[in-house]
């Protein structure tokens, strides 16, 4: 009897074009919450301003939530664009996605000429349908990413191999 284990290295193929797309979609993501999150993680107190303009979240929970999500941001970002605990990432990637789009259609319903606070904490893009799509755009990146089949390139995938 040969002691081989019969199990592959990675658990599925990565050869064909959905591994060359969950990769890619797993890298443009990842780079989209990892660069949402550096210039609120620089700015915080423009960070909470650009919050406050929504007029959502309560005061005294204004300054830990402004603290808080360019951290998760950043966290799904690596985890994303290293490869590890990409379903987790993605699922919480795409809550936020969602929480983005119903502040964005919020602010768009009572009429707010506010920026979204997006990318840069001061000036940047006015909340508009525009971002609605793009957001959306995200949500789907997300759910494909949580969804999709392990393609064994990424930083998990290391523990698989011998």
């Amino acid at each position: 009897m040969s002691n081989v284990d019969a199990t592959p290295a990675l658990p599925v193929a990565n050869n064909g074009p959905i591994g060359w797309i969950v990769l890619a979609c797993r890298l443009i993501v990842g780079a989209t919450f990892l660069y949402a999150s550096l210039d609120k993680l620089a700015h915080p107190v423009a960070f909470a301003q650009s919050v406050h303009n929504y007029h959502l979240v309560p005061l005294a929970l204004l300054h830990p939530f402004a603290l808080l999500l360019p951290a998760v941001e950043a966290t799904i970002g690596v985890a994303l664009l290293v490869g590890f605990w990409r379903r987790g990432a993605a699922l919480l990637g795409a809550v936020l996605s969602v929480m983005f789009l119903a502040a964005l259609g919020s602010a768009i319903v009572r009429g707010l000429d506010i920026s979204c606070g997006c990318f840069q904490t001061t000036g940047g893009h006015t909340v508009s349908f525009d971002l609605l799509l793009t957001d959306t755009l995200l949500v789907i990146a997300c759910l494909w990413l949580l969804l999709a089949p392990t393609v064994g390139w990424g930083l998990a995938d290391l523990r698989h191999r011998r």
